[in-house]
């Protein structure tokens, strides 16, 4: 009986421990993700990267099941602070991203996605929870290079962009993808029950130093909203 006990505290030791690894990984990762996104000379505009008021990040997004299957990956969301949106970069919240049965499109069975919110209204709607793209916000494939047609468009709140396995940078469309909070692994990040709101916007709590690899990218990027 001590035994039995014994075993089932030390998994309950455990558990949360290798929980806390794994979203320390999805940090990790997502830092080196936006940081090579970055790095390759044109692949995000710095104009754009300068408008968005918040970036996502979805690391090694890969599909599930047999055949075309399901689309699944998890990542972060960071925003500008204030209220205007046009400050610091935030601590980063924990999202998932769900793209349905893009399976044949992705070209890879490993894919890396930035998303760029370009807009105020379209950074509530991301934070107010669960959002499908395309009904609840409108999202286009990123423009590249010089040539950022369509960034200055009003009627546009999400930039998307995709990196294949292989290494390929292209503007992604993500059809009718959708978005949410991962409350679970927030609270495992910041021992409470706490809103993705409540992090970004409201700055109810500061980033932990995984977390901070990733603001560090951005503010090294795109210091100020212009």
């Amino acid at each position: 009986m001590k035994k039995l006990t014994l075993a089932l505290a030390c998994i309950a030791i455990a558990l949360p421990a290798a929980a806390q690894n794994k979203i320390d990984n999805r940090l990790g990762d997502s830092a080196e993700v936006l940081r090579q996104f970055l790095a390759k000379e044109g692949q995000i505009p710095q104009s754009v990267l300068d408008k968005s008021v918040c970036v996502l990040v979805f690391p090694a997004v890969k599909k599930v099941g047999v055949g075309i299957g399901v689309t699944y990956g998890r990542g972060v969301i960071v925003c500008r602070s204030g209220t205007a949106m046009t400050g610091k970069w935030s601590a980063p919240a924990m999202y998932t991203l769900d793209v349905g049965s893009l399976g044949a499109q992705l070209g890879s069975s490993s894919t890396d996605y930035v998303l760029l919110v370009e807009t105020k209204t379209g950074a509530q709607k991301v934070l107010s929870g669960k959002l499908k793209l395309g009904a609840g916000a409108s999202a286009v494939a990123g423009p590249s290079g010089a040539h950022a047609v369509g960034a200055n468009d009003p009627n546009v709140d999400i930039l998307t962009y995709s990196r294949s396995k292989g290494g390929l940078f292209a503007g992604a469309s993500l059809g009718s993808a959708s978005m949410d909070t991962d409350d679970s692994a927030n609270k495992t990040v910041y021992g409470k029950d706490i809103t993705a709101v409540e992090i970004v916007r409201e700055g109810a709590v500061k980033a932990t130093p995984s977390g901070s690899a990733l603001i560090e990218v951005l503010t090294k990027a795109s210091p100020t909203h212009k």
